[in-house]
């Protein structure tokens, strides 16, 4: 197997979340996690845009089946934010607080260049989490 070369331009675009309650997504994303919701193609199926920085970078679609069968399907764990400043990183805790959503939080040690970081974590849904992270100097009060 050929080894391939670092794809050093590529960027994360987007992350799709399938869900069957549109409404409660969007208003966590665009209520807490502060994602705007614009422009959306006319797909056959229901759902929302919702952007940062003026990119469409999450993306709710209906559920249109049945729950998840006994047998196991793909899926994606969790999509994460990191949030630069300590001042979003405050404006987003004020939210969590001021909407009342459960968030576990969790530290990760420095490791080789790489700072320690603070991690808030949502279940959204179930089988849906959403991450935020930040340098730890950030989250200290």
């Amino acid at each position: 197997m050929r080894r391939s070369q670092p794809a050093e331009t590529m960027q994360l675009d987007h992350a799709t979340i399938v869900t069957a309650d549109l409404e409660t997504a969007r208003r966590f994303f665009v209520d807490v996690a502060g994602l705007t919701q614009g422009a959306r193609p006319p797909f056959s199926v229901d759902g929302y845009w919702l952007y940062a920085h003026g990119r469409p970078v999450v993306h709710l679609v209906e559920a249109t089946a049945p729950g998840p069968s006994q047998k196991a399907a793909p899926r994606i764990d969790h999509i994460a934010f990191r949030l630069e400043s300590a001042a979003e990183w405050q404006a987003l805790l004020a939210r969590l607080h001021t909407t009342g959503v459960d968030y576990q939080t969790a530290q990760v040690p420095p490791m080789g260049p790489q700072q320690a970081a603070m991690q808030v974590f949502v279940a959204l849904a179930p089988g849906v989490v959403v991450e935020f992270v930040t340098a730890l100097h950030h989250a200290q009060p």
